[in-house]
């Protein structure tokens, strides 16, 4: 019964281990257009939600160093904005650019426009980390 019991745990831990490393995502093993179009599609959801949260980290990074002094705070939060949504407007135009030697709505068009954003998007991440760090 003892040996049972242990068989069954090893047998949770071996399925927890295996489930834990099931980490895979669509780049993974690329082999033709559709599965690079959808890794494209990815990286480009990954990269904008990791902008995001950054922006977001900033913020209350902001937060924290002027939060005692409303108008810098103000001033600050209000300049992080105007930015942010001018290098959004830059980035896409950019993008746009480059991927413009594709036809606008092909599978290379889209392809080249995500992997642009994700590029792009993942330089800018790397920017907003690196303000205000303590």
């Amino acid at each position: 019964m003892k040996s049972m019991l242990c068989l069954a745990a090893l047998l949770v831990l071996s399925f927890g281990a295996h489930a834990a490393e099931d980490d895979s995502s669509p780049c993974d093993a690329v082999e033709n257009d559709v599965q690079t179009l959808e890794c494209s599609a990815y990286s480009r959801t990954t990269a904008e939600q990791l902008l995001k949260d950054n922006y977001q980290g900033l913020n209350e990074r902001l937060q924290t160093v002027y939060g005692k002094n409303k108008a810098q705070l103000s001033d600050i939060t209000e300049k992080l904005k105007v930015a942010q949504q001018q290098w959004l407007k830059t980035r896409d135009a950019d993008c746009a650019v480059e991927a413009f030697p594709a036809t606008s709505g092909s599978k290379a068009f889209t392809i080249a426009q995500n992997d642009c954003v994700a590029r792009m998007s993942d330089e800018r991440s790397e920017f907003l980390e690196s303000i205000s760090q303590e």
